[in-house]
């Protein structure tokens, strides 16, 4: 967490004048020099000044937040109280920065006492920090919300001096943001002399961030550390042949594992769960050198996460395959190589990633990128490209979500008895809610108060009520208890718990045929709706174990270790991340420039090379359409190039279209890059004939009525009315002895969902769910963005046959759900006689 020996710019006389003399030693006995950055920070401390950090990995960055810290805590107090409160993204990172914060209170023998609090911290222990708070507490927004909302929040935090922020822009462009700056804006109303600290890596527009960190309209100041090392990254030229399609990335496990052998300790990242699970398992199967190898992600048990970051700490694993849940802060000093399996989806989570390794200021960090198919080729090359430019592409400016404003609402009325006047004009101090209307917060607590007018004779909606004196109080314990089981804002996907039945059996690795014995470990949790997809003895990889399914018990599921040649892998709903909007600009761009394509691997020049002979490449500002026989189906493949997520939409609002247009379409396909249409009419002869345009197919328009029409339709708006609802406070989860299905969470989200569309349509949940569905399901912006750019620049090719840009999206259709070898070779088989077919003259 320091800065390390380096020859970066140092501070002059004065401001190491800001130092005291044991921590002037202590930076000499390790041999460093305070950095102007960790200097500027201690100097806007002693002005009583907010600031936003923005340094690389390797800078000193979290030191730099916690000096003015104990600096201040050195000095004599009149009495212990909490003094500085640490928020981390991440409670892997809040404890592993609390273990790094030892070291230089140790050293200087500093009499302050620094603890964690997070969902893992047990009840006895948060119990006596809310006796006895400790000089510094380092948790996670959600914790402090619960903190915020007990009787005792203005007498826990009336002393509170500091609030440091780590990885702030992984926050700020989120609902867990909107939460926290709400919370922040509680915090400068309960301690007026608090001051905000904020701490990037990451961010596009400074900006943003440093209104975000104060209330409104001001700036937060700014200190820019110098840059590090420029990285040094690069793209596996694999020997194997580089497939058309898909995510596994199986073609290089062999020299992925060589990497891992050749470099000191790795941190292998995939985006997604399911393949964490994959890569690691496949690591293993050709590990003749049993190699430390371990596996982190969100599922498996906390116990198994923090034993594996230790090690990793200790420096006994070569490697660890993890999703984005290493992807923040933690001060690995020994990985000397990042892989990243995939394409990273966005040059800023690339320069993330990157940062995990080395952690030094003035030494470069090693990544090797490693696609999975052709198309990955060119996201990857055009990360690297925007990394190597310093490009960022983190969105962090959003309006704050009304489901969030109503759950903070009813957690202030947790705290204490509240006057809307006083509480609407703390919250639009708020960055996030600055333009929030009066109209807007009246509902918000209107519906705290009885869910809505269409919803008020309903007691169990009933949480506030107003006293004589105008103030808002909750209307009972109740209340207050359901609340803390349910604040946050993340809405996990409906999991069960994997526990492994005991029994000699399961030791042996064969299936456990006894009885079902509740009481063994807890593996980790899985998605329901993946468990209820087995039989009995059905296996499956989890935690880099295969496991037999015996059995599903209330909200467990009982398994056994087993041996299997082809097990499942777990499919996660979460950790799919979309294209960038700027990588996706680079990638038309390096698609519609031949004088790029050296950079590319031979295969995929050759690739584009042939696609540009037999249809074409469109200018980076174009859309190319091309249309095509195949067997006895007509295809349509569009090439947006923006992203899964748009195309789903697009893919949805476009064969609405075509089935209006009587081009009968039976079915369609999206990734990240193109969008493939097969129908039962010729779309090519009826596009010759003028009996359709593609320009009215692509036409800005179908951003309207078709959209309505469809979102009516689809059960995507009640999947975002659920997830309103839990957030809002309207459905609770959990409630001692009580806790919910996701089928009773469902049905209940539904039954609402039916009742407020006939009976209060602009009801504020509705209008939460519409603005989430807009801006995170469906993508909107970016398709009403794309559909304006190629409006008269829409190139059609009609061809006999496919063609060599077609074959990817051509593969994804009717994939057979085969696992392992067997899967790969149907692929490669379909793969290669697409390819045969697409070479044709």
């Amino acid at each position: 967490m320091a800065g390390r020996r380096t020859k970066a710019r140092t501070a002059n006389d004065d401001d190491r004048l800001l130092l005291p003399a044991r921590f002037e030693a202590f930076f000499a006995r390790r041999g460093w020099t305070p950095r102007a950055h960790q200097l500027a920070l201690v100097k806007h401390a002693e002005a009583g000044e907010d600031v936003l950090l923005i340094a690389p990995t390797g800078a000193g960055k979290t030191l730099a937040g916690f000096l003015p810290t104990l600096i201040d805590l050195d000095r004599p107090r009149n009495r212990r109280s909490l003094h500085t409160l640490y928020l981390s993204p991440l409670k892997a990172l809040a404890t592993d920065v609390a273990r790094n914060l030892e070291i230089p209170i140790n050293e200087m023998n500093l009499a302050v006492r620094a603890e964690t609090r997070t969902g893992d911290t047990s009840m006895s222990k948060r119990q006596r920090q809310r006796r006895d708070p400790p000089d510094i507490l380092l948790t996670t927004p959600e914790q402090l919300a619960l903190l915020l909302a007990s009787a005792d929040a203005r007498h826990f935090f009336a002393n509170l001096k500091r609030v440091v922020i780590d990885e702030l822009h992984s926050l700020a462009a989120s609902k867990r943001g909107d939460l926290l700056s709400l919370d922040l804006a509680r915090l400068r109303t309960i301690a007026p002399q608090m001051r905000t600290t904020g701490l990037s890596a990451t961010v596009r527009d400074p900006d943003e961030l440093r209104r975000w960190l104060v209330s409104q309209p001001a700036l937060a100041h700014l200190v820019n550390a110098p840059p590090g090392a420029k990285p040094d990254i690069s793209i596996l030229d694999t020997t194997e042949h580089l497939p058309w399609s898909g995510h596994t990335t199986r073609h290089a496990i062999a020299e992925v594992y060589g990497l891992i052998k050749q470099a000191h300790m790795s941190l292998v990242f995939v985006n997604t769960r399911a393949l964490a699970e994959f890569a690691f398992a496949e690591l293993w199967r050709i590990n003749e050198e049993k190699l430390p190898i371990a596996l982190h992600h969100g599922s498996l048990d906390v116990g198994q996460r923090r034993r594996v970051e230790a090690a990793m700490a200790e420096g006994r694993l070569r490697a660890v395959v993890c999703t984005s849940t290493l992807d923040l802060g933690i001060d690995w000093g020994d990985v000397d190589l990042v892989i990243n399996l995939g394409a990273p989806k966005g040059a800023s989570r690339l320069l993330q990633r990157i940062g995990r390794a080395n952690h030094r200021l003035d030494e470069p960090s090693r990544a090797i990128l490693v696609p999975s198919n052709r198309f990955e080729v060119l996201e990857c090359r055009a990360a690297v490209d925007a990394a190597y430019a310093g490009e960022q592409d983190t969105a962090i400016a959003r309006s704050g979500a009304l489901d969030v404003l109503c759950q903070h609402i009813l957690g202030m009325a947790c705290a204490e008895p509240f006057f809307a006047d006083e509480l609407f004009r703390e919250v639009t101090s708020a960055e996030p809610y600055r333009n929030l209307i009066r109209e807007d917060f009246d509902a918000a607590v209107a519906f705290v108060a009885h869910g809505g007018y269409a919803l008020a004779s309903y007691e169990r909606f009933a949480k506030i009520k107003q006293q004589k004196d105008g103030s808002w109080r909750i209307a009972n314990g109740r209340v207050a208890q359901t609340y803390r089981m349910n604040v946050g804002t993340i809405v996990e996907a409906d999991m069960l718990k994997v526990r492994l039945v005991r029994g000699a059996a399961s030791e042996r690795g064969a299936a456990y045929t006894g009885p079902l014995r509740r009481g063994g470990r807890v593996l980790g949790q899985i998605e329901e709706y993946f468990l209820e997809t087995l039989a009995p003895n059905d296996t499956f990889l989890f935690g880099g174990e295969i496991l037999a399914l015996q059995g599903i018990v209330e909200d467990e599921a009982l398994v056994s270790r087993a041996r299997a040649e082809a097990p499942k892998i777990p499919s996660y709903d979460g950790g799919k991340f979309p294209l960038s909007t700027h990588l996706a600009a680079r990638v038309r761009h390096m698609v519609a420039n031949p004088k790029q394509w050296h950079e590319l691997p031979e295969p995929v020049a050759e690739w584009l090379g042939l696609q540009a002979q037999r249809s074409a490449l469109p200018p980076s500002g174009h859309l190319l359409v091309e249309t095509f026989p195949r067997g006895n189906r007509f295809h349509l493949v569009a090439y947006p190039f923006e992203g899964r997520l748009a195309h789903q939409t697009l893919g949805m609002l476009l064969t609405r279209r075509m089935e209006r247009a009587g081009l009968k379409p039976l079915g369609f396909v999206a990734n990240d890059y193109a969008i493939g249409v097969w129908g039962a009419e010729d779309i090519a002869a009826r596009i010759k004939a003028k009996r359709v345009s593609l320009a009215s197919l692509f036409s800005e328009d179908m951003l309207g009525d078709d959209l309505e029409a469809w979102l009516l339709e689809s059960s995507l708006m009640k999947r975002s009315f659920r997830n309103c609802a839990i957030i809002s406070g309207m459905i609770e989860r959990n409630f001692p002895g009580r806790e919910k299905t996701g089928r009773q969470i469902t049905v209940s989200t539904d039954l609402i969902y039916d009742v407020l569309r006939r009976h209060e349509p602009d009801h504020i949940l509705l209008r939460a769910t519409r603005q989430d569905a807009a801006l995170g399901l469906l993508d909107l912006p970016r398709i009403a963005a794309m559909l304006s750019r190629v409006r008269g620049r829409i190139m059609h090719k009609a061809l006999d046959h496919v063609s060599p840009l077609a074959v990817p999206i051509l593969l994804e259709i009717g994939r057979e759900a085969v696992y392992g070898e067997a899967r790969e070779a149907i692929l490669a088989e379909a793969s290669a006689a697409l390819a045969r077919e697409a070479a044709e003259e």
